[in-house]
């Protein structure tokens, strides 16, 4: 019965394009590896933990938002579902 289902129905579009599951997963890294890095410098005052990797925390979470919020117009146009 569920074979039926699937095909009567119409293959639904991605959420998101490939390029913003890349920019998404580079930005998850990103925050990944800032975290990490002050986690192995292990000091309250170093340099990497007060400069550097906050700076690459706060650039990852600011590449997710933009991965989320990004549309992909191209793909709007090809499947007709363009709102004005």
């Amino acid at each position: 019965m569920s074979a039926k289902r699937r095909k009567n129905n119409e293959t639904k579009p991605m959420l998101f394009s490939p390029l913003n599951y890349k920019l998404l997963g580079i930005g998850v890294l990103l925050i990944a590896i800032g975290f990490t890095a002050m986690r192995l410098e292990n000091e309250v005052y170093g340099i990497v933990s007060l400069y550097i990797s906050p700076i690459v925390i706060l650039s990852g979470y600011v590449l997710v938002i933009y991965a989320i919020l990004k549309r992909d117009h191209k793909l709007e146009d090809s499947t007709g579902n363009v709102s004005s």
